[in-house]
This record gives structure tokens, C-alpha cells and sequence, in this order.
């Protein structure tokens, strides 16, 4: 299959001639049409083989971006549900609010059989434990789309197994994890990618080359608003009975124990500080990552952090759902944050401004002329993306970094964190971005790697 295949096919997409051109990373490279199978896909042999870890609905999401690019086979599929009718759908696909394993097989075996001559297939394995599905030798690469939980362990395990990762945003649930996610991907020589895809968008990268090229002057302020559309004050729930074909206790995983109810699992997990962090990593992970990008901090961070927040008093949920807060750069930048709309980043300079609406990315300015302006070939450029699945799949291929490699993702969710933490104890916190540790409080210190349960470590 493609892993003993590697380097025959980079060279094969980097010299077959007379072929179908398209681009990656900036660079041409060249698809012969003798390789290609029916419907424009590569033979099975040259494929990049996949496994999808976790199936709700941004695994749905991203299996289905995935089998929906012509090199990639899905092979295998992992989740603790089989899917059973406790899901709270938000994404609706073609008539069914349907997830869990046995929808996802469904799925992939629908869309293979439409491409089989005799209209059927069933080559693909499902799997309860995701660490059989790592063990197997075949498989290139996996997506780690579990609630944030589970992030850290799973990529872990994944890069040790030798596979790449497309691993859902934020990368990790907790400060530590995420630290020895980065180490373990460097350590196995593995392409991570965090799925913070507003860093694809064109238009993100057209602004943050715009405020590296000086057109707003000397940037002093970065302004984020964060607003929160779901309902998260629900009152105390009632235990219920684990529903058939879910597995809640390896659910649950390195988290502490806790009665089972509906809402505490699936897409409502993210606003219960064990399982998430609420908005602030939810689309947090989106929007201040791209403070990151345009300040060039993706290896780095902020200096000093704090801020106020309300959560809710009783009930399920115990996130942030109001809040403002500020951090400051070691440069002087500083930003600050509030639940205000529209949902976006607004940069500020000495010569004007540049806001980034989240989701889209659509342009604001003033001058208004300023996201018309042209960036010279002599100028400060960032590149591109072909869109953030398939910038990962292109640097399965090549080896290059992707847009969200692991130490990024890994230092914006560390800004997510530390936010929540500053938060919780009331406290402005002083933090070292190269030891990786908050410096003036021993108390706060300790939520940056909090204990697992057992039999659960990081290792």
C-alpha cells in the first residue's frame, strides 16, 4: 500500500509528465492520467490508506472530506458509539441526522459501491478500541474527531503507531497533552495537522500578509468577539440509563466518573470543563489562532494573561458564557476579548484596521481601500492552501509541514487554556512561553496538567 510506496510516489507526483497539473503549496506538480482509476482515482495501491477515529459530526464532517478526495481509501473506522438515536445532530447530511459507527460504514460502503462495477463493497473494518485500529500495519493516516478529551491520547498513541494525523481543534484538553502531542509528532517524525482551518481561508492569509507587510502601520491592538449562539444554562439533569451501543465508561476515558445523561456526551460535552473549554476552545481555537498567524507566534505565545467570566451555577454545564478578557504579547500587543458580534478578529495600527469575520472570512478595513491593495512579489507572502483537508494530504505526500502543524495548534489552544484557567481562579497570570509554565501562581500552575484516571496516563 501508499507506506511502502512513499518515496516512488512523490516522485511520481513530482515528475510524471503529461499529466493533469494542480498545485501544492505554492509548488506545480504533475498527476499522470495512465495512473488515474475509474473516475479520475489514483489505483488502490498508490491511495493514501485512512482510519477515522470518532464518528459524531465533525467525524462525520471530515470522512466525508476525506473520502471524497480521489487519493485517499478509507479502510477502517473507530468509535465508542455504534450509533444509536442519543446523538444531537448539528450536521445534517442528505436526509440523515444519523452518527456512530454503523452510520459512518453505511456511509463509506455507499460511496465505494458506486464505484465498483458490480455496485457493492465491504472493505471497510469498524472498531471499538481505537488502538486496534492503530495496530494495523496498512494504514497511513488517521482523523482524531473524539470530544477534546480524548485528543491527546489518541494522537499520541496515533504518531507512535507511525501513522499521520489530522486531529480536530483545539488540539488537546489540557496545557500538558498538548505539549507532548508536539513532542511525540516531532519524536516519530509524524504530520499533524489541527484542524483550525480558518488559517486555509484565502482571505485570512491575503490579511495577515497585509498587517506583515505594515499596511495597517505598527500594530498595537488585537480586538476578538466571541458570542455564543447555543443555549448552555440548563438546569440540573436527570441521570439516565446508558443508552444501547455506547461504550460511556471508555467514553468518559481519563476524565473523572459521572452519571450518565444525554446531554452530557456527543455535542453538549464542550461546555463541561473535563470533556472541553466551552467557547473559548470551541471556536477560540479558531479565532485567536489566527492572532498567531498574522503576529508570527507559532511557536510562542502570550506573557501575561487574565480575565473575568461568568459560567453557570447549576446545572450540566459550567463553562464561560460571559466574558472579558485581555493577554499581552511580549512585544507589547495586546488583545482583548469579549462575547460581543459579529463573531471575529479585529487588528488594530497606527495607519488603520483590518477585521476577519469568522466563519468566511469576508474583509473589513479602514481605509476601506486597504483589502483592494496588492501584495508585491517583493514582499512578505504566506502562502496559500488548497483547503486544510487536502493541505494535509499533500503533506503526507511531501513531508512539509501543514498549515496547522502540531506546535501550533498545541500554542493556540495553550492560549485557550490559559484563558479559562486566568478565569477560574481570578487571577492575572504570568506565563513563560519557553518553560511552559504559569510563574506567579503554584495554585494556577497546577491546571496546566491536571491528573487522569486511571488506567489513563500520558507517557
Amino acid at each position: 500500500m501508499y507506506k511502502q510506496k512513499k518515496l516512488n510516489r512523490r516522485e511520481f507526483f513530482r515528475k510524471t509528465a503529461g499529466g493533469t497539473a494542480a498545485t501544492l503549496l505554492g509548488f506545480p506538480y504533475i498527476v499522470s492520467s495512465s495512473a488515474l482509476g475509474n473516475g479520475n482515482r489514483p489505483a488502490p495501491s498508490d491511495r493514501i490508506v485512512m482510519g477515522c477515529i470518532g464518528l459524531g459530526g465533525q467525524g462525520t464532517y471530515n470522512l466525508r472530506a476525506f473520502m471524497n478526495q480521489p487519493d485517499v481509501q478509507i479502510v477502517a473506522l473507530c468509535d465508542v458509539n455504534k450509533g444509536s438515536d442519543d446523538y444531537d445532530m448539528l450536521y445534517q447530511f442528505k436526509g440523515s441526522s444519523s452518527a456512530g459507527l454503523k452510520p459512518a460504514l453505511e456511509r463509506v460502503e455507499s460511496f465505494y459501491a458506486k464505484q465498483t462495477t458490480s455496485g457493492s463493497y465491504k472493505g471497510c473494518d469498524t472498531y471499538h478500541d481505537f488502538r486496534d485500529l492503530l495496530a494495523r500495519k496498512d494504514i497511513d493516516a488517521v482523523t482524531v474527531c473524539t470530544p477534546d478529551h480524548w485528543h491527546g491520547l489518541i494522537s499520541i498513541a496515533a504518531a507512535k503507531a507511525g501513522k499521520d494525523i489530522y486531529c480536530e481543534k483545539p488540539l488537546t484538553n489540557t496545557i500538558a497533552e498538548g505539549r507532548a502531542v508536539s513532542d511525540a509528532v516531532k519524536r516519530y517524525k509524524r504530520i499533524l495537522q489541527t484542524g483550525s482551518h480558518e488559517r486555509s481561508n484565502h482571505s485570512v492569509r491575503y490579511a495577515a500578509e497585509l498587517i506583515q507587510n505594515g499596511r495597517i502601520g505598527k500594530m498595537h491592538t488585537i480586538r476578538v468577539n466571541m458570542p455564543i449562539d447555543n443555549d448552555v444554562e440548563i438546569p440540573p439533569q436527570k441521570t439516565m440509563p446508558v443508552p444501547p451501543g455506547l461504550d460511556y465508561d471508555f467514553w468518559l476515558g481519563p476524565t473523572p466518573w459521572a452519571p450518565y445523561t444525554k446531554k452530557r456526551t456527543h455535542f453538549w460535552w464542550r461546555y463541561i470543563l473535563s470533556y472541553g473549554g466551552g467557547e473559548m476552545t470551541d471556536r477560540g481555537a479558531h479565532i485567536l489562532d489566527l492572532a498567531q498567524l498574522v503576529l508570527g507566534m507559532d511557536n510562542s505565545g502570550q506573557v501575561e494573561i487574565s480575565g473575568t467570566g461568568i459560567a453557570p451555577k447549576d446545572g450540566l454545564f459550567n463553562t464561560f458564557i460571559n466574558y472579558n478578557y485581555q493577554f499581552r504579547y511580549a512585544n507589547g500587543v495586546q488583545l482583548i476579548g469579549k462575547y460581543d458580534k459579529p463573531r471575529g478578529i479585529k487588528f488594530e495600527g497606527t495607519d488603520g484596521w483590518i477585521f476577519i469575520h469568522i466563519h468566511g472570512g469576508r474583509l473589513e478595513s479602514e481605509p476601506k481601500s486597504l483589502v483592494q491593495e496588492i501584495i508585491e512579489p517583493n514582499e512578505i507572502h504566506v502562502g496559500r492552501s488548497p483547503g486544510h483537508q487536502r493541505n494535509f494530504l499533500d503533506c503526507v505526500i511531501t513531508r512539509n509541514q501543514p498549515m496547522a502543524r502540531a506546535e501550533t495548534g498545541h500554542r493556540t489552544a495553550t492560549i485557550c487554556h490559559l484563558l479559562n484557567i486566568a478565569m477560574l481562579t481570578e487571577q492575572k497570570l504570568q506565563w513563560d512561553p519557553k518553560l511552559e509554565q504559569i510563574t506567579n501562581s503554584p495554585e494556577a500552575n497546577k491546571m496546566v496538567a491536571p491528573p487522569m484516571r486511571s488506567p489513563w496516563r500520558l507517557s
